[in-house]
């Protein structure tokens, strides 16, 4: 089992199960109005009484007291701005979908983006896959259509809608943008289940160019989502392999290079390394369930390992703000 052991705060957390000492997972960290700061760090799903909701812990912060974000449950795929201030995220209600927003101060109500029910998009349902561009200002994420997976874009007052990918010949996963705004970064395939394309999508004209058709020499399909990094030259990704699931690294440009694995786990087979989040240009933190709890490590991509342990019991972490 991995080292449990959270850098710059003194701290040492019991983990048992899914119960975290010191922890209220329906009321706990300010999530009742009590407010608190965000600026930098990890947005998260916890799955509580009142089911699946979002919590916010700050690098300053204290990680087994996080704030909380939501009290309606149903929340999916949660994505922080760049600024840190709000986060994007999926309410799902039966069959409907919904993106929503909220602040992460804590003590605001989530506002509708998107719905599934909209006219602007017959058909469509299955949200996914968040992500905020640079500014903050418009979000693309993943839906499905006519049985086909699709990227759009929506700016984040619900306003100019548009399908990104209508007519291509992918199936689509998650989208990271680029620095630059201007494009995304997305895992793509000839169907939803063999995602071991990257492909660079412009967000204005739906443009499409292949990185990749392979994801180097070990790691067949991604599993959640690729991320690239602040600077744009590197993108880390979750990998199926014939043993789990680990984190990559691989170089940008027109082409996807220099694979590299970064997580490994000795004598624990089948763990799943997932949704991966730049910390800076040389860290990447990631959800583990090695040891049989979730919570979200780091990795230097200098090293390799099982990294060191962050934030405990989250699930679909986002790493933001600035």
């Amino acid at each position: 089992m991995k080292l449990l052991r959270i850098l710059g705060l003194a701290a040492v957390v019991g983990l048992s199960g899914c119960d975290f000492e010191g922890f209220d997972p329906d009321g706990g960290g300010g999530g009742g109005g009590a407010g608190g700061t965000f600026s930098r760090g990890f947005v998260f799903v916890r799955n509580g009484t009142s089911g699946r909701n979002l919590y916010a812990v700050d690098d300053a912060g204290d990680p087994n007291s996080p704030l909380q974000l939501t009290t309606q449950g149903n929340a999916y795929y949660p994505t922080v701005s760049r600024n840190g201030r709000l986060v994007a995220f999926v309410f799902r209600s039966g069959t409907a979908s919904e993106l929503r927003t909220v602040p992460t101060t804590g003590t605001g109500q989530p506002s509708t983006v998107f719905s599934s029910t909209s006219t602007a998009c017959t058909g469509c349902g299955n949200f996914r896959f968040p992500t905020f561009n640079p500014s903050g200002s418009t979000i693309v994420f993943t839906l499905d259509q006519g049985g086909y997976a699709k990227l759009a874009r929506v700016n984040a007052d619900g306003s100019s809608f548009q399908l990104l990918t209508n007519g291509s010949p992918y199936v689509y996963g998650a989208a990271s943008y680029y620095p630059d705004g201007q494009y995304v970064l997305a895992s793509a395939g000839y169907t939803t289940s063999q995602l071991n394309f990257l492909v660079k999508v412009g967000v204005a004209t739906g443009s499409t160019d292949v990185i990749s058709t392979s994801l180097g020499n070990t790691a067949q399909v991604v599993v959640s989502r690729p991320t690239v990094s602040p600077d744009g030259t590197k993108v880390a990704f979750d990998g199926r392999t014939s043993s789990g699931t680990q984190i990559f690294v691989g170089l940008l440009g027109q082409t996807l290079t220099s694979v590299t694995q970064l997580t490994s786990h000795t004598g624990e087979y089948g763990v799943e390394d997932t949704w991966p989040s730049w910390r800076g240009n040389t860290e990447v933190a990631f959800l583990s369930n090695a040891g049989g709890n979730d919570n979200v490590y780091r990795i230097s991509i200098a090293s390799t390992g099982a990294g060191t342990l962050l934030v405990p019991g989250a699930l679909e972490p986002s790493y933001g703000g600035i």
